[in-house]
């Protein structure tokens, strides 16, 4: 059964609507984290991992979490790549189909 998506206020601005599930935790928007998403790639790899669309950041909390530990902590175990890579494909292909209709 799916997760039942509801949309709740930001936890740090408190202004801004979030849309979460049961299972996220502490919600908070693109404008709260934008500042830690800030940060210079070096890797090659890495860099082209996450040079995917801003509003993929904007509509999904788990994309901006593994950038921002990855710029925190300057590595990514490979089930959280995986994860990210899994993630980013949904994101493109309900894209494509909001694109077809």
């Amino acid at each position: 059964m799916p997760a039942v998506k509801y949309k709740q206020k930001c936890g740090r601005c408190k202004k801004n609507y979030v849309v979460v599930t049961s299972r996220s935790g502490f919600p908070l928007c693109y404008q709260c984290q934008k500042s830690e998403m800030l940060g210079e790639i070096t890797d090659p790899k890495m860099k082209k991992m996450f040079d995917i669309p801003e509003s993929f950041y904007e509509n999904n909390m788990f994309l901006r979490s593994i950038k921002i530990n990855y710029l925190k902590w300057g590595k990514l175990t490979e089930k959280q790549i995986e994860a990210f890579k899994k993630s980013v494909e949904k994101m493109k292909e309900t894209a494509a189909e909001k694109k077809d209709e």
